[in-house]
């Protein structure tokens, strides 16, 4: 499943890259379409940055829920939720995530009918505090990772929102992907690439490489996902391009 700025928002592939079907044509705005999740009950849920809102749909496009007020985004500093939301990951227990990226500065925490449970963050530089909430992540343990894109980091909290730590050896940090404990992240600003790290923030691998679509590496990565055969898909938005690398 891809979410994109383009006439058909959702599109579903095959692990080959052949397309199967589409959805959401007319529900988006084309510029708007950011971040994707598929939860543990195969649910699809997508953040719209311009229309200021979080939708919950089946596999096939029906939606179950939306959150936030369509077309009314939140003032910034009034911290209530949404204004330009990036990214949303589930919870163990259920409860959804949400980075409130671009104007709010801030994450919130949801029940698994939409009703807000608790929000944290501020602008700055500090722990709890964010430059741009890019993207979010949840852990088996209900701990929540946070890409801080513009503060080249990721901050790591308690399901209460209390801080853990941060990992600052990144480079832009855009998108991550969660799978048996292995935190996968793609790095956009500067050096665009992929990251492997364990729970714990130990770097098991990474790599970069010369920059261009005719090198087969990364110009603008932006999303990431990993299936169950272990390979890793990567969204870029410079060259209008998935690209997958397989395990070998």
């Amino acid at each position: 499943y891809v979410f994109s700025r383009g006439s058909h928002p959702v599109t579903i592939w095959d692990t080959d890259g052949n397309l199967v079907s589409s959805w959401g044509e007319g529900d988006f705005d084309k510029g708007g379409a950011h971040g994707i999740f598929i939860s543990s009950d195969d649910h699809v849920w997508l953040t719209d940055i311009y229309e200021h809102v979080v939708t919950e749909h089946t596999p096939g496009g029906e939606r179950l829920l939306e959150i936030g007020r369509r077309m009314m985004p939140s003032p910034a500093w009034d911290a209530r939720p949404f204004n330009m939301p990036t990214g949303v990951a589930s919870a163990p227990n259920g409860d959804v995530v949400v980075s409130d990226g671009y104007g709010g500065h801030r994450a919130h925490r949801f029940d698994r009918e939409g009703e807000l449970k608790l929000s944290w963050g501020e602008p700055g530089s500090g722990p709890g505090q964010f430059a741009l909430l890019h993207n979010v992540g949840v852990d088996s343990q209900g701990r929540v990772f946070i890409c801080d894109r513009e503060a080249d980091r990721i901050q790591v909290f308690d399901a209460g929102g209390g801080f853990i730590a941060e990992w600052t050896d990144l480079s832009g940090p855009s998108d991550l992907w969660i799978r048996d404990d292995v935190v996968y992240v793609v790095e956009q600003l500067k050096r665009p690439g992929v990251s492997i790290w364990t729970l714990d923030g130990e770097l098991i691998t990474r790599w970069r490489g010369d920059s261009g679509p005719s090198k087969g590496v990364l110009t603008s990565s932006h999303g990431v996902c990993v299936d169950s055969q272990g390979s890793i898909y990567v969204t870029e938005l410079g060259g209008d391009r998935v690209v997958k690398f397989q395990r070998v």
